[in-house]
């Protein structure tokens, strides 16, 4: 099994990575009241995520999974654990450039992020990154969650 691990850089370095896996974020976990506060955030209380006794009765994922939207929304805090860019003074979520939800999450599961640095493109103080982000779940035989992140980091 892959351990977490992390790349630290400079902003000058970046460039060089190109093409290069990041790191593997630590696992989380996906708890239903993970799914319940996300839920309440986005105001959206879709039985299959919220109501674990009807999901296990008529999903045909046996119980209830996690909005992909919340998956998505994990890549934030995994991301921050597989790059340091040591010299930067603030990171932006630009946006994406594909998202895909290829597999479910069930509630009670682990997912973590592998990271890839795709392309490195300068921008007016700083490098615009795109990220091959693979989310996968712990026994999956699929991913979770594919997407083309999009990050601006900048330094002094």
């Amino acid at each position: 099994m892959t351990t977490p691990s992390r790349t630290t850089t400079t902003i000058a370095e970046l460039p060089s990575l190109k093409g290069q896996e990041l790191g593997t974020s630590e696992w989380f976990e996906i708890t239903q009241e993970r799914v319940d506060t996300f839920a309440t955030a986005t105001d959206d209380h879709q039985w299959i995520h919220v109501d674990g006794e009807r999901a296990r009765r008529e999903s045909p994922f046996g119980g209830p999974v996690a909005h992909g939207y919340l998956t998505l929304s994990l890549l934030t805090p995994m991301y921050k654990q597989v790059l340091d860019v040591s010299d930067a003074v603030m990171g932006l979520n630009y946006g994406l450039n594909k998202v895909r939800f290829p597999a479910p999450v069930p509630v009670g599961c682990r997912i973590r992020l592998i990271a890839t640095l795709e392309d490195v493109t300068e921008i007016a103080g700083g490098l615009q990154l795109t990220v091959s982000s693979l989310i996968e779940r712990e026994g999956g035989d699929k991913p979770v969650c594919i997407a083309e992140a999009v990050y601006r980091t900048y330094g002094r």
